[in-house]
């Protein structure tokens, strides 16, 4: 495998293990013990991915598609969030074809509560890679409006995440903002598991970051978030969410050569596409999942282990790769040797993202360990219309489209 040399003069290590290891979980403040939820859905209790996949580089419409969305409970109420400006018209930046954009909006939440669910209705599903939504508590507010400030366009580009001090920073900002809720592709209604929540201060805003993916053409988007809150006076678990993420080491198959199949100018490449925090992550991940920066482990598998570090009650679990993804899985790693499978997808489907909720609340211990597994195919590339005309390239964690990640998202309340 070729050397790290390059690789080692353009990432800073120390930068790369302490914007990994700070925080993979999405950190409350100081002042708000809630912190993310992840793609939490109505997929059935206990279930797993179908058996069948779909990569044909998501070949939907650009009109918005109906999404069922449940009657409102009583004292329920909703807030609809549309694209400010009526639309946006994704641009890729420096040469490459994905745009990440964060995009603030005000829910003009008065009073404090709680948010029983979300739903994000994409306005071009043609475009739309994945969406995140995000919590910007009122000591944040500030530095969002500078970001959307200092940015012509609507909102600010933001790979990796919305970039707010305040909360940690792991995987390039993915969690300087607790999460809310996560999609992919299709969007949908996600109500978070009876008796919990994702808390909400008065001045609250949101952040709906869109991947937008520009392979598959280009044209404008009019996405629209729905807030689901629950009844004033309401009294829930806040909700809480762990990222899990593993390296992304994947050659080129034996039948193809080019330059990007050289391990450093891959990941060069990255940077080049998406900022130097991209190498940082990737070296990181090394670090973090006791790798090597100077020999990484390759192959289609890869796995991290994260040890649990306080008393958690688990209720849902969630995989995210891109579209060489075949199959991922969560486990759980008791001290006293024995583990149970948590997650379990053996058919990856890009388009169907859901999370799986737990048939019951699962609690974990300090020196337990959770630990995902993803394995992804590099001859997909060769497959799919979304990837075939691109060249040949050795895949490592990267943001876009065209790359890859392996990531694992636990859901949990405290006890």
């Amino acid at each position: 495998m070729p050397g790290t040399s390059r690789l080692g003069r353009a990432v800073t290590v120390a930068l790369a293990v302490g914007s990994l290891i700070a925080g993979c979980t999405s950190a409350p403040s100081a002042t708000d013990p809630a912190g993310g939820n992840p793609s939490m859905s109505d997929r059935p209790t206990g279930s797993t991915a179908g058996t069948s996949t779909s990569r044909s580089a998501h070949p939907h419409s650009s009109t918005p598609t109906a999404v069922s969305i449940a009657a409102l409970r009583p004292g329920e109420r909703w807030i609809t969030l549309p694209m400010p400006g009526g639309a946006y018209r994704p641009q890729a930046e420096a040469g490459g074809t994905d745009d990440y954009r964060c995009i603030l909006l005000d829910p003009k939440i008065a009073a404090d509560s709680f948010l029983s669910g979300v739903v994000l209705q994409p306005g071009n599903p043609n475009l739309v890679h994945h969406a995140i939504l995000y919590r910007v508590d009122p000591e944040q507010l500030g530095a969002a409006k500078a970001k959307d400030a200092s940015d012509p366009r609507l909102g600010w580009s933001c790979f990796g995440g919305p970039g707010l001090p305040g909360n940690g920073a792991d995987l390039g900002g993915l969690n300087s903002a607790p999460w809310v809720a996560a999609w992919a592709t299709s969007g949908g209604e996600q109500r978070f598991a009876a008796g919990t929540g994702q808390r909400t201060r008065a001045g609250t805003r949101v952040i709906l970051q869109m991947h937008y993916n520009l392979l598959n053409g280009d044209g404008a988007d009019n996405t629209t978030v729905k807030l689901r809150v629950a009844p004033r006076g309401a009294r829930l678990q806040p909700l809480q969410t762990m990222l899990l993420p593993a390296p992304v080491e994947l050659p080129c198959p034996a039948n193809e050569t080019g330059a990007l199949c050289d391990r450093d100018a891959s990941v060069i490449d990255v940077m080049r596409r998406f900022g130097v925090n991209s190498g940082r992550v990737v070296a990181g991940l090394q670090l973090l999942c006791d790798g090597s920066l100077t020999a990484p482990k390759a192959g289609p598998t890869q796995s991290c282990g994260r040890p649990v570090t306080k008393t958690m009650d688990l209720r849902a679990t969630a995989g995210h790769m891109h579209l060489l993804g075949r199959s991922i899985r969560i486990d759980l790693q008791r001290q006293d040797g024995t583990s149970r499978r948590l997650l379990d997808v053996k058919v990856w489907d890009f388009d169907d993202q859901r999370a799986t909720v737990l048939p019951e609340t699962l609690t974990v211990r300090a020196g337990d360990r959770l630990r995902v597994t993803c394995t992804h195919d590099a001859t997909l590339r060769q497959k799919l219309p979304a990837l075939d005309k691109l060249p040949p390239r050795y895949v490592v964690w990267g943001e876009g489209s065209s790359d890859e990640m392996c990531l694992g998202i636990v859901s949990y309340t405290e006890s």
